[in-house]
Formats: C-alpha cells, sequence, structure tokens
C-alpha cells in the first residue's frame, strides 16, 4: 500500500506583524493562534488539528529569504513517509522528536520546503 498524506499539519507564512495577523485570523476566520502551551487548543479541522503560524517577516525558517512559506502535513507513519519520499530521489533532513511529535523535512522540486509530521497522542 502506498503511504498517504491525512493532511495538513501547518501552514506557515511570514508576516510583518505576526501578532497582529494571529489576531484578525482568530477574529474574522475563527482561527485559533498558535498555543503558547499544550493547554491551549489548536485549530481543529474537521480532518485533524492544523497549526496556523505567522512568522516575522525576516524568519530563516523556510531556507531562501524570498520563500514566503512552508507547508506542514500530517502523516499517520513518518518513517514510511520518509522512505517513500527517498525512494523517490529526495533527500529528507530529520528533524527529530519534540513534545507533539516527530518531524522531518525536504524540498518539492521546486524547491519549496515541505515538513511532514506525526503527531503524538496527547496524554490521557
Amino acid at each position: 500500500m502506498t503511504e498517504r498524506v491525512l493532511g495538513i499539519g501547518g501552514l506557515f507564512f511570514r508576516a510583518r506583524d505576526p501578532k497582529a495577523l494571529s489576531e484578525w485570523y482568530e477574529a474574522v476566520l475563527g482561527i485559533n493562534p498558535v498555543p503558547s502551551d499544550y493547554d491551549q487548543p489548536c485549530w481543529t479541522q474537521e480532518a485533524g488539528e492544523t497549526v496556523y503560524a505567522p512568522f516575522a517577516a525576516d524568519t530563516g525558517y523556510f531556507g531562501r529569504p524570498e520563500q514566503q512559506w512552508m507547508v506542514n502535513l500530517r502523516v499517520r507513519d513518518l518513517a514510511a513517509m520518509v522512505a517513500q519520499v527517498e525512494a523517490a530521489g529526495t533527500r529528507v533532513t530529520d528533524e527529530g522528536t519534540h513534545p507533539n511529535g516527530t518531524f522531518a523535512r525536504f524540498e518539492d522540486p521546486e524547491g519549496n520546503p515541505i515538513q511532514i509530521w506525526q503527531a503524538v497522542a496527547p496524554p490521557a
């Protein structure tokens, strides 16, 4: 069976005023801002959690200065997805495990950064 992406795990983009833009998205579209701790909820889509996070206009997190966005895709099995992406000839960088899951990153054929994420179930 071919591994499939389950949904969007986050959309990261530059903003001149990330705080104000986060507040606008919350007020106008009902998208929760990025939680400051694990007790605050993320914006939840029908298919699962998504982090909606404006970044500072001068961030280096996406790579090239002209890169305006990076998509984070939730996956069921990170190891299987990494193997599949690498089998297609794409280099994948392991970003390690964090309290909310395990991450890896690669670029699409045009050099756009893609982060994949296998979430960890919240504690009961």
